[in-house]
């Protein structure tokens, strides 16, 4: 039997612009793109969630990634820029994609 290989854990928090803005980034990520859900498999990511704190507007993401370099790699498809393109009216951005800062993981419990 091969041996499961060990999933990279990455959170990081991005921030919605404004509380008006929640309907609809929810409504997008209900409605993901089928191309958009299948370029993140396809590149390895598994386990994503996305947690809002409504009082900060604050998001919160969680995913599991077989590689930081297949993870990268989703930034340069041309799904993930036009997903940026229709997210940006609703989130902080910064040169066009997503303001995110990576969180450092203090606890784990398996």
């Amino acid at each position: 039997m091969a041996a499961r290989k060990e999933l990279i854990r990455k959170t990081f928090v991005m921030k919605l612009k404004h509380a008006d803005h929640i309907p609809a980034y929810v409504k997008a990520h209900d409605e993901i793109w089928p191309e958009m859900a299948a370029t993140l498999s396809a590149h390895g990511a598994s386990n994503y969630s996305i947690s809002l704190h409504p009082a900060t507007l604050q998001l919160f993401a969680y995913v599991e990634i077989e590689s930081v370099e297949r993870w990268d790699a989703i930034a340069t498809t041309d799904v993930c820029k036009r997903w940026w393109v229709y997210m940006e009216p609703f989130m902080e951005t910064a040169d066009g994609k997503p303001a995110a800062t990576e969180l450092r993981e203090v606890f784990f419990l398996p």
